[in-house]
């Protein structure tokens, strides 16, 4: 199973690194990775593997929810079944 992971926010310091960090602990596999910095934003879009999560879904997405409140991100996490479903062509 595959997640999307979107973070949008103003440039800093160390925000790869602690998006990666969450993933890392939880056993979450960075598949994919595309950010950019347009003058003071940031914006990234991770593809992520969940099949080995230590935790559930929902409490995967809390935490990415509270990381970003601390940091001033916005931070997003999408089961790939609901991304898939959304963009249908």
């Amino acid at each position: 199973m595959r997640a999307v992971i979107t973070v949008l926010g103003k440039d800093m310091v160390g925000i790869l690194a602690k998006v990666t960090a969450i993933c890392a602990e939880n056993s979450v596999n960075v598949v994919e990775v595309t950010q950019s910095v347009l003058q003071d934003l940031f914006a990234m879009i991770m593809l992520v593997d969940i099949s080995a999560s230590k935790v559930p879904f929902s409490q995967l997405s809390d935490t990415f929810t509270a990381l970003g409140e601390k940091e001033g991100l916005t931070i997003h996490v999408m089961h790939e079944d609901i991304f898939n479903s959304m963009h249908k062509i």
